[in-house]
């Protein structure tokens, strides 16, 4: 087995094509491209679907953890602790990221600088996230009551939110920006500050119960 690279002036977009030639039974094999690059998370909604898939599969595991895990008072307070920690980093990175939406809908920055913050900020809002759902566990929720309910909603709809957000800063990157990319940006900053608001507020009357 050996590898021939040759120039291919046919193909403007890349000037090297790998040809790798397999020998097989016969001492001849048909030449195969070399494969371009590994699938990514934000590459198609095909992709993004799968990650929804296992994303909320987690999610289910987590309500089940927190149902029949009970934590002592000391790990309770360690786990209000992350619990607040998980809040300031994943909604304070939200907020960031809005507020750079908001700068470009002004005028006051480009597009280009908006969607390279929120790029940057997908790292500690997930951080933020799987801190408040590993720490929650930990919080004794009761799923049976209405409000707790609505929380477990509110942060599965964040996640689902949060995955294809992540494919909208893909296509919305290093081109202009569409009609319909602005109405999808608008919705899913708007899903988002719900969602976190909402579970905020819950969390709130969670602890004064």
């Amino acid at each position: 087995m050996f590898v021939l690279e040759f120039p291919v002036s046919a193909v403007p977009s890349d000037p090297t094509v790998s040809v790798l030639f397999l020998s097989g039974a016969g001492g001849a094999g048909a030449p195969t491209e070399r494969a371009a690059r590994p699938v990514g998370l934000f590459d198609s909604w095909w992709t993004v679907g799968g990650a929804a898939v296992a994303a909320s599969a987690a999610w289910a595991g987590s309500v089940w953890v927190s149902v029949h895990v009970q934590a002592d008072a000391s790990l309770h307070t360690a786990a209000l602790f992350a619990h607040l920690v998980g809040l300031v980093l994943g909604f304070g990175a939200v907020l960031v990221a809005d507020y750079h939406g908001l700068l470009w809908m002004t005028g006051r920055c480009t597009l280009r600088e908006a969607v390279g913050s929120a790029g940057r900020l997908h790292l500690p809002i997930w951080a933020g996230l799987a801190v408040l759902v590993l720490s929650g566990m930990m919080l004794h929720p009761d799923p049976s009551a209405t409000l707790t309910r609505i929380k477990l909603v509110l942060v599965l709809a964040l996640t689902l939110n949060g995955l294809q957000a992540g494919l909208l800063n893909k296509r919305m990157a290093g081109q202009p920006a569409a009609p319909r990319h602005l109405i999808w940006g608008g919705a899913t900053a708007l899903i988002s500050q719900i969602c976190w608001w909402g579970a905020v507020v819950i969390g709130f009357l969670n602890s004064r119960g």
